[in-house]
C-alpha cells in the first residue's frame, strides 16, 4: 500500500487538494471552518472530505465545543507525506 497516498491525492479533483490544503495549514478544522478557509460552497466540502476520507489521509473526530458538528484532521501518513514534499522541495534549491 506503499504510494497511495501520492497517487490518490494527485488524482483528486483540485477541490479536495485544496481542502486537504487548507487542514494542512490550519490544522483540525470544523466542516464550517473549512467552507470559511476555502470558500468552497458545504456540498463541495463534504464531497472533497468524502473522497479525502476514502483515501485514508483526512480523520473525523467529535468537535467537543458542539458534538453535533465533526473534526477534520490530517492523519499522522498525510502530515509524513506532506513532510517528505516540503523536504524535496527545499532540498531541490
Amino acid at each position: 500500500m506503499e504510494g497511495t497516498q501520492t497517487e490518490g491525492l494527485d488524482d483528486l479533483p483540485p477541490s479536495a487538494k485544496l481542502v486537504f490544503k487548507v487542514l494542512e495549514y490550519n490544522g483540525p478544522l470544523t466542516q464550517k471552518g473549512i467552507v470559511q478557509e476555502s470558500m468552497l460552497s458545504a456540498r463541495t466540502v463534504r464531497y472533497a472530505l468524502e473522497r479525502l476520507e476514502g483515501i485514508g489521509v483526512v480523520d473525523e473526530d467529535v468537535y467537543f465545543a458542539d458534538a453535533r458538528q465533526n473534526l477534520y484532521k490530517l492523519t499522522e501518513p498525510a502530515q509524513e507525506f506532506t513532510a517528505d514534499e516540503n523536504e524535496a522541495s527545499c532540498t531541490a534549491d
